[in-house]
């Protein structure tokens, strides 16, 4: 041993991390005995880039992210202890890389995202090039990253981890609980500009548009209903399949939508949710509510374009335009007489079973 020197015995340095303001972690790393005592500092620069992690997700341990001195294995240190993420408090175990923080040089052509490594970058570009190399093997569907495939398991498992602490509400994603704490809240970001629409996501937003653009992309290829979202022409095909995949619990009586579901289910629970702040009218549906606000606002938007006629709901004016066109769509299955409302054929109906007198309904 030469004097002012290191033991070699006592070569295996300490490298002290202090991670997320907590307890001061020691880690093993073993040096090369004729590594300068310069490379000291360099070692003190090393930290965890807890940044990086977050931005960029699931970047292999092989891909340390310096390219100074790469070509030297030993220069990369594996440290086999737990830490804690400074931004999350998330706790990583296993083996942790020592690595730089590195400038974000590579660049998306694309759409301009950047990267501090060149195969987040390479992953990146799948997206945009169509490459889907990940298959969910349960179904089937494709994903151009790895990461996707296991958070699209959850819709096969039926896992729902992240749960809000107001409601019982629970989501597959992160970002749907971030969505749904605007509920709370209140926040509507997103406003339409031609009206006072506002919602809690832009894909509403965008939904809502085309009322006002009155574009309706997606047809049936049976009857050529037009549809303004592919889900609604989802629900629609329903009504040529017959399919009702909604079925009540009490009852048994099924329902082609799942809203549909939950408004009949309020008849059995009497639960009515939507209360009117002006006299206390309560109700089981918030569009129910809308059409009785109309009544304190003294609005009537619908309106009869033969006679000028205005009301507060379209059905409304559905049954009144009968009045000009002579439609009469209900018929008595017993005397075939036809009626223009529907209310009208259920009085008509007791004539016959005799529980009130006859009466003129036409």
């Amino acid at each position: 041993m030469k004097d002012g020197g290191v033991p070699t015995s006592s070569l295996a340095g300490q490298m002290t991390a202090k991670v997320g303001g907590g307890a001061e972690t020691n880690k093993n790393l073993d040096l090369d005995p004729n590594e300068k005592t310069s490379n000291s500092k360099d070692e003190d620069d090393v930290n965890l880039d807890s940044e990086r992690s977050h931005s960029e997700p699931e970047i292999g341990n092989g891909d340390h992210g310096c390219n100074e001195n790469k070509s030297s294995e030993s220069d990369i240190k594996t440290v086999n202890k737990s830490f804690s993420c400074p931004v999350c408090e998330k706790q990583s175990g296993g083996s942790c890389r020592k690595v730089q923080k590195q400038p974000k040089s590579f660049s998306c052509e694309d759409c301009g995202k950047r990267f501090s490594l060149k195969s987040s970058l390479t992953r990146h570009m799948k997206g945009h090039n169509g490459q889907k190399p990940f298959a969910c093997e349960l179904c089937g569907q494709r994903f151009s990253q790895k990461h996707s495939v296991k958070r699209h398991m959850r819709v096969h498992t039926g896992e729902k981890p992240f749960a809000c602490e107001i409601c019982e509400y629970r989501s597959t994603k992160k970002s749907h609980l971030n969505t749904h704490m605007k509920v709370h809240i209140g926040e509507k970001p997103f406003a339409c500009e031609l009206c006072e629409y506002r919602s809690t996501k832009k894909s509403h937003l965008n939904t809502h548009m085309k009322v006002h653009t009155g574009e309706k992309p997606f047809a049936c290829d049976l009857c050529g209903n037009r549809f303004s979202e592919k889900g609604s022409l989802n629900t629609h095909m329903r009504v040529h399949t017959g399919e009702k995949p909604f079925a009540c619990e009490f009852c048994g009586y099924r329902f082609t939508q799942k809203a549909s579901l939950n408004n009949h289910m309020r008849l059995h629970t009497g639960e009515k949710p939507f209360a009117c702040e002006l006299c206390g009218y309560r109700c089981t549906q918030q569009a129910s509510l809308n059409t009785h606000m109309r009544g304190h606002r003294g609005e009537k938007p619908f309106v009869c374009e033969f006679c000028g006629y205005r009301c507060t709901q379209k059905v409304g004016l559905n049954e009144h335009i009968r009045v000009h066109t002579g439609e009469k769509p209900f018929a008595c299955e017993l005397c075939g007489q036809r009626f223009s409302r529907k209310t009208h054929l259920k009085r008509h109906t007791s004539i016959h079973t005799g529980l009130v007198p006859l009466l003129n309904y036409h």
